[in-house]
């Protein structure tokens, strides 16, 4: 019985299509759904993101079959603590860490992951795995396979962001988690965005518009404060790359959800979304700050939540935003916990740097309570 197999240094197009068609099998059959690491997002990371880093995407097999992925790369540094450890890759524009693992597979995907790491000369430390659901698949089976190996396991952070979970229509989700102030002054500023002119909000449909729209979206975002601080993707051409590289994979797979608000014709905010399984992930927005006494970023969250609601093949979305975010927070009521775990690989001093970074993390802990 194959439980693991030796990983790939990713490098640009590193990857034949037929693997790239064997982690899409995988995806398909995920036991947590994670847009970002499906191949839609994940191989056009991998082409145009990995810069100097040398990840590694390991895979778990059982009998030949793939039955997990998770691309990793070594740190230098675990946060302030100047110990090198291995984590799961996650780029500047990848909001969630949960490895693919095949629904039913769940322990044993981890535990070849974990062997690999075990035996891996280049593993140093112990493993740093990031942008968890704490009540998700990937969790559970994870702290299932530590208490059965004995294995050290330590939460390092959470923390709860918006999503949105609901069997109600948009209307009624709008009415029963909205407070009425903020629903009549939304409706206030949509009656008078609707004064300057015709306001439509469509979603993409058509292929051939595709690029268009992108085009679009990245001079929209870098028009705004993204551009002034050099963070829009329009910024550098890598993370352009990326964005149209990872659209145009989503649509044809179906799984781009891309909605946009127009003032006559001209777009005024728009939103791209990855639909992943039965869920969906907020990606980026982007609107005409010119226009921001309208709120134009809000108005858009208003159609997104009526679109999404009215689809039968989105059960869920998640808004990949920060903790306590103002505007997603007011308008989204359901939450998903975000953890971080600290994960004890086997092997001679890996169990040192494991007790160092806790008995660091306890004496920090120890320090600001008495301050």
């Amino acid at each position: 019985m194959d439980m693991a197999s030796h990983p790939a240094v990713a490098t640009a197009h590193a990857f034949a299509p037929a693997q790239r068609v064997r982690w899409a099998a995988l995806a398909a059959q995920a036991a947590e759904a994670n847009g970002f690491y499906a191949p839609d997002m994940l191989c056009p990371a991998l082409d145009h993101l990995a810069g100097e880093a040398q990840i590694r995407v390991l895979e778990a097999q059982r009998d030949g079959e793939l039955i997990g992925l998770m691309p990793v790369v070594v740190a230098p540094r675990h946060g302030r603590l100047p110990v090198a450890c291995v984590t799961n890759w996650m780029h500047d524009h990848c909001f969630f860490g949960a490895p693919l693992i095949r629904r039913g597979e769940e322990v044993a995907a981890w535990r070849g992951l974990l062997a690999q790491l075990d035996e891996a000369r280049w593993a140093p430390g112990f493993l740093h795995v990031r942008g968890l659901d704490a009540a998700g698949a990937n969790a559970a089976a994870l702290e299932a396979l530590c208490v059965e190996q004995r294995r050290g396991r330590r939460e390092v952070h959470r923390y709860d962001r918006a999503m949105l979970r609901s069997d109600l229509d948009a209307d009624a989700y709008w009415e029963t988690h909205v407070r009425s102030k903020k629903r009549k002054e939304l409706r206030r500023l949509q009656k008078r965005l609707a004064e300057l002119g015709v306001v439509e909000s469509r979603l993409l449909a058509d292929g051939e518009a595709l690029s268009a729209w992108c085009g679009e979206f990245l001079a929209l975002e870098a028009s705004g404060w993204k551009g002034r601080e050099g963070t829009a993707l329009a910024c550098r051409t890598e993370d352009t790359a990326f964005f149209r590289a990872a659209c145009a994979a989503a649509f044809d797979q179906g799984r781009l959800h891309f909605l946009r608000m127009d003032l006559d014709g001209r777009a005024i905010a728009m939103l791209v979304n990855f639909r992943h399984g039965e869920g969906a992930f907020s990606f980026k927005i982007a609107f005409d700050e010119t226009l921001g006494r309208f709120s134009p970023g809000v108005l858009i969250e208003i159609a997104n939540l009526h679109a999404v609601q009215a689809d039968p093949a989105i059960g869920w979305m998640d808004s990949c935003a920060a903790a306590d975010h103002p505007m997603i927070d007011s308008l989204w009521a359901e939450r998903r916990t975000i953890v971080q775990y600290r994960i004890a690989l086997k092997g001679p001093g890996r169990s040192l740097a494991f007790a160092l970074a806790n008995g660091v993390e306890a004496l920090g802990r120890r320090l600001k309570g008495q301050a």
